[in-house]
Order: structure tokens, then C-alpha cells, then sequence
């Protein structure tokens, strides 16, 4: 399906996913790098949209930051426990502990010490574990997470691509666009929003109610009303629509 030309600046909000969407997938989540024509896409496209443009992920906002410097944009972390506004504040979610993150590391980690190619990511307020070197060890992965949640209130279980996390079930990528569109610049916007991964199927949800437009990049079943083949294509439509913008901001 062709994706849709982006509309007029002054009526959008765009948000997008990070990993598998501005970036490709790599086997390590430290491995992948944001290419300079998607960054340089990335502040055409803020400044046109009068900062109205937002990441939506599961890594931490200190993480993306690295990743997108010198830019610095709103952005939801860890699905949207975190959030930074576009005034650069960031309300952290007053669920999400130590001792949660703690216990999980803890429970989790012989797995680790015992299967090689497992990767235990640690954050502020989710513990995943990742799995993509060693696919076959899927179900013991799912297991082990299970297990290790069971006794632990108010915390889910997320699958994502080749990774399985646990965190507070207070929030999501929905609901952090639910946060933005209430407040400015994004209130009063048409919302767009692009990602790759099951985790995303929460933000195409409500998009999709919200009247905006929601784009799954890849393969794989979604409520997304439009598809791109590839991370590769995506950057390509996102890459020459800011071009676009761009120009007709000279006119």
C-alpha cells in the first residue's frame, strides 16, 4: 500500500518509534546508529511542524537522546513511563520503583549468567530481556519473565521483536499520545504515527480513534490502516516528505 503524502505542516503531529522505524533492528540494542539524512529529516520536519513531533519508544529518553544529538525532541521512553514534553520537562510516572526493577534483575539474571547470547536491559522502570541471538530459547525466555512477574502486582509482560519486557502496566505508547495530544503544539493536530512492533499496536489503536493516520513498518498482523514493506522504505517516504516540507516552507 502507498503511504500518504504527509499534509500541510500546521495540521499535523507526528510521532514515531525508534527501534525498527528510524533505525534498523540490530542484535544489540547498543549496535544501532541513526543515519545523518534521517536526523537531518528529523529537525526539517520539527521545525516545520512547529515542534510537533515526538518519539515514541521503549528505551529510555537519556538513551534517544544519544542517539539523535545534537537534536532534542519530545520524547515518550520506556512506553510512556517516561515522557518529555516540548517544553523539555519530563513527568516520570510515579508507579515505576527500584525495588521493582531490583526484584526482576535479580530473578531474571541466573538465566542470563547461564545461556550465552541473552541480553538482560535494565532500565529506570522495565526490565527486558532480549532473546534475538538465540531465538530457540523463545519459550524458556517467556517462561522465565512469567514466572518472574507472577507474584509481582501492577506489572505486565510485553513481546516485542525478539524481546520480552516487564513493566508497569500504567501506561503505554497509547497513552503517551494521549498525553501529547492534549497539550500544545500537538493539541488541535491530526495525529500520524509510525512503528514496527506488536508494543505499537496500543499507539495505532488510538490514532486510529483519534480520526489520524498510523503506519506499521514491516511485516505482521496490525490495526494500522497503512503498511510500509520495510524500515528501509519508510526512511525513504519520511526522507524525501520532509524535503517536500522543506521546500514549501521556502515558497
Amino acid at each position: 500500500m502507498k503511504l500518504p503524502n504527509l499534509p500541510p505542516a500546521e495540521t499535523i503531529a507526528l510521532f514515531l518509534d525508534f527501534d525498527g522505524t528510524l533505525v534498523e533492528i540490530a542484535e544489540h540494542p547498543d549496535a544501532v546508529a541513526l543515519d545523518s539524512a534521517t536526523k537531518v529529516a528529523l529537525a526539517i520536519l520539527s521545525s516545520r511542524l512547529g515542534n510537533a513531533l515526538a518519539i515514541i519508544t521503549g528505551r529510555e529518553i537519556e538513551v534517544i537522546d544519544r542517539f539523535i544529538a545534537p537534536l532534542e525532541l519530545p520524547v515518550a521512553g520506556i512506553h510512556g513511563l517516561q515522557r518529555r514534553n516540548s517544553n523539555g520537562d519530563i513527568p516520570v510516572n510515579s508507579n515505576t520503583t527500584a525495588e521493582f526493577v531490583a526484584i526482576l534483575k535479580t530473578r531474571l539474571s541466573p538465566l542470563v549468567e547461564r545461556e550465552d547470547g541473552l541480553i538482560l536491559e535494565v532500565k529506570t522502570a522495565s526490565v527486558a530481556l532480549h532473546y534475538r541471538a538465540r531465538p530457540e530459547l523463545q519459550q524458556i525466555c517467556l517462561e522465565a519473565c512469567e514466572n518472574a512477574i507472577e507474584d509481582l502486582s501492577d506489572i505486565e509482560l510485553k513481546r516485542g521483536k525478539m524481546v520480552l519486557e516487564a513493566k508497569p502496566n500504567t501506561a503505554d505508547k497509547g497513552t503517551a499520545i494521549l498525553d501529547y495530544m492534549s497539550e500544545p503544539p500537538f493539541s488541535g493536530r491530526t495525529p500520524w504515527f509510525a512503528g514496527d512492533d506488536v508494543t505499537d499496536e496500543d499507539a495505532f489503536d488510538v490514532v486510529n480513534r483519534l480520526g489520524g493516520v498510523s503506519i506499521k513498518v514491516g511485516p505482521g498482523e496490525t490495526v494500522a490502516t497503512h503498511s510500509a514493506e520495510s524500515t528501509a522504505g519508510f526512511l525513504k517516504w519520511l526522507i524525501e516528505g520532509a524535503d517536500k516540507l522543506r521546500l514549501e516552507g521556502t515558497v
